[in-house]
């Protein structure tokens, strides 16, 4: 049997990684095991390859062609090393963000070909497809309040402008409406405990747990 993969999509600030941890409690509460990871990273390869689209000082001219490039390495070691095997386990995988990452930020929010995207996504993923993504959306003034207001330093796309993450929210908003089976909007406004209210049961309903 095979376990189920999830993502969780939204621009920054929309609390996924909030809303990873209360899923996966409530799947152990279930009796189901599960495995948080994040997109990119969680392999040695997939770790490298974070620190440099994100955090490295000399890497802030980036030009869009090598940031699309680098999210596919990252995805396709991620895809091979640490999910297949997982799901064949039948260990539910939740993932912080996946391929429709690069059609809103690569895409929609560097202006890349849609369609360049598309083939570069399938090469890296394959037939690795999520069960079901979740999309936090939210306002993106309310966001860049988020971002002004953290301690801690941005990190290279989180410097970004806000209309760069307006590109971003409308493409996500757009992918909901073009892939609906897959795609489960949540306005992410509401309370934590809302949120993961309407997660949970859109679950429960979605997969019979």
């Amino acid at each position: 049997m095979l376990g189920k993969f999830i993502s969780f999509e939204g621009i920054e600030g929309s609390g996924k990684s909030t809303q990873i941890q209360k899923l996966k409690a409530f799947l152990s509460s279930k009796n189901i095991n599960s495995l948080t990871i994040r997109e990119p990273g969680n392999t040695h390869i997939g770790e490298q390859i974070r620190q440099l689209l994100q955090h490295d000082p000399k890497a802030h001219n980036m030009c869009p062609e090598t940031e699309l490039l680098l999210f596919e390495a990252s995805r396709a070691q991620l895809v091979r090393e640490l999910i297949l095997p997982t799901i064949q386990k039948n260990i539910w995988i939740i993932c912080d963000r996946f391929f429709d990452s690069s059609t809103a930020y690569q895409g929609a929010a560097r202006q890349l070909p849609f369609e360049m995207i598309h083939r570069l996504n399938q090469f890296a993923v394959g037939k690795c497809v999520p069960d079901l993504t979740i999309l936090l959306d939210i306002d993106v003034g309310l966001v860049w309040q988020r971002l002004q207001g953290r301690r801690e330093k941005k990190d290279r796309i989180e410097s970004e402008s806000m209309e760069f993450f307006c590109r971003v929210r409308e493409k996500y908003l757009r992918l909901a409406e073009e892939e609906p089976l897959r795609f489960f909007s949540i306005d992410g406004t509401l309370s934590e405990e809302t949120i993961t209210e309407k997660i949970c049961t859109h679950l429960e309903q979605r997969f019979a747990l």
